[in-house]
Order: C-alpha cells, then sequence, then structure tokens
C-alpha cells in the first residue's frame, strides 16, 4: 500500500511489444514481481509498483525477468501525481485528430531545445513539444502516420532514450496512485 507516495514508483519499459519485436506479456511480469505489488497498464510495458524497493533492486528484477534487453525508465509516483494533478494540456488544443502524449526520458538531456518546439517545422507542425519538466516530455500530435515517426525524433533531438505513452496512459497511473493513497 502507498504512503503519500513516498516508497512507490512508476516503471516504463521501452521498445516492448512494438512492430513483433521485444515481445513479453506485461501481465505476466506484473505476477512474477508480485513480491513488489505491481499493478499493469496496457500491454506496452507500464506498471505501478506499489511496494518500497530501491531503484536498483527493481531494475534488476526486472531485468531478469525479461527475454530481452530494454531501457527500464523508473520513476517515483508522486512525480506522476504532481503531474497529472497539474493538467499540462489544460491550455493545448485538443479533439478526436489530436493525441496528447508523454514521453518518459532515460535522464535528463544535457542540453535543452527552446520550447514549445514543433516538428517538422513551425509551418508544418505533426507534433508539438510544449514542456519538459524533470524526466518528462509533454506534447501533442496529430493523428497522422508521418507524425508517429516525429516521436522518434525526440530522443535525437534530446540525446538520451525515452519511452513515450499516451496522457490517457499516464492519466490511468495516475487516478491508481490516487485511489491506493486513500486506501
Amino acid at each position: 500500500m502507498l504512503s503519500n507516495f513516498g516508497v512507490s514508483s512508476v516503471v516504463f519499459l521501452r521498445a516492448v511489444n512494438v512492430g513483433g519485436t521485444n515481445l513479453c506479456r506485461p501481465a505476466v511480469l506484473a505476477k512474477q514481481l508480485g513480491k513488489f505489488d505491481v499493478v499493469n497498464i496496457g500491454a506496452v510495458g507500464t506498471f505501478v509498483v506499489r511496494e518500497n524497493v530501491s531503484e536498483s533492486a527493481l531494475r534488476a528484477a526486472i531485468a531478469k525477468k525479461l527475454p530481452f534487453k530494454c531501457e527500464i525508465m523508473i520513476c517515483p509516483a508522486k512525480a506522476i501525481v504532481d503531474l497529472t494533478r497539474k493538467d499540462p494540456f489544460a491550455r493545448q488544443p485538443s479533439g478526436p485528430d489530436i493525441t496528447r502524449f508523454m514521453s518518459v526520458l532515460h535522464k535528463r538531456p544535457v542540453k535543452m531545445p527552446p520550447l514549445p518546439l514543433n516538428l517538422p517545422s513551425d509551418n508544418d507542425r505533426l507534433l508539438k513539444i510544449i514542456a519538459i519538466q524533470n524526466q518528462f516530455v509533454l506534447g501533442l500530435y496529430r493523428r497522422q502516420m508521418k507524425a508517429i515517426g516525429y516521436l522518434g525524433k525526440i530522443e535525437k533531438i534530446l540525446g538520451v532514450p525515452v519511452t513515450t505513452r499516451s496522457w490517457n496512459t499516464i492519466e490511468k497511473v495516475g487516478k491508481i496512485l490516487r485511489q491506493d493513497s486513500r486506501n
């Protein structure tokens, strides 16, 4: 059970179940990590870890269970809760043709780009990075096939590995964490 988010973590696996490679069953992985009271969210490697465990021990336990190597991003639960409470997209456009996303950085980049950053350009914007807060990149992209390719460019621009989730997934994580804190 969470103690004011002080001991729990959120884990994001990078490049899991994408294009037929790095296949794993996150629900099975969560059960295998049962001693850490892990909750699986979705099919691409997003987990809430409820138990008090060091980042290094958690990272080692996850890596041992995976049949492939991948980046494992671990964040304090409180960071996710704080971010979802602020609603960083409140002043941004929304609609059926826009997807809000959050990319998790493996570590903070040395050099930060000027924001907002529009890709491919200000005149032809398919993806827009609106903020970089700690290890989180927040942005929007248009629901077009070409836009997905620009998500990969975030990693190249920042010079560190990233993994991306829709804002809907992040809100689910925040909701679980807030519910746990009340119990």
